[in-house]
């Protein structure tokens, strides 16, 4: 069974903005060959921590809104863990309410992209 999913991680400000991407395609590329879908992602880059991580005071951040089987996710974040250019990642559940937030978002950031 698929359950939708928001995921943000947060990338080492060490890698250039294209290595970043690169980073977070691998992960794309991770959920399709899972039989996930990639619903929504954003980049929104790089961003001062409130924080220190790993002596890090910035992070490049990445969305991912995805529908994948539950019993794949724990991989998902595993995978994750591992991963020396992450600092921190956060991958959460969405309920009804959830996803239909994360749809409103995503139109008013179509229409703002059409207004420009």
């Amino acid at each position: 069974m698929f359950n939708h999913y928001e995921n943000v991680i947060i990338i080492t400000p060490i890698l250039s903005d294209d290595q970043a991407k690169e980073t977070a395609k691998e992960y794309e590329n991770y959920i399709i060959q899972k039989k996930g879908k990639i619903v929504h992602q954003e980049h929104w880059g790089l961003k001062k921590l409130a924080y220190p991580i790993q002596k890090k005071q910035s992070g490049c951040y990445h969305l991912f809104e995805f529908l994948l089987n539950s019993d794949l996710v724990s991989d998902l974040e595993l995978k994750l863990r591992q991963d020396e250019r992450i600092l921190r990642f956060i991958t959460v559940k969405l309920n009804k309410h959830g996803i239909e937030y994360a749809e409103k978002r995503r139109t008013k950031l179509l229409k703002k992209d059409e207004e420009l």
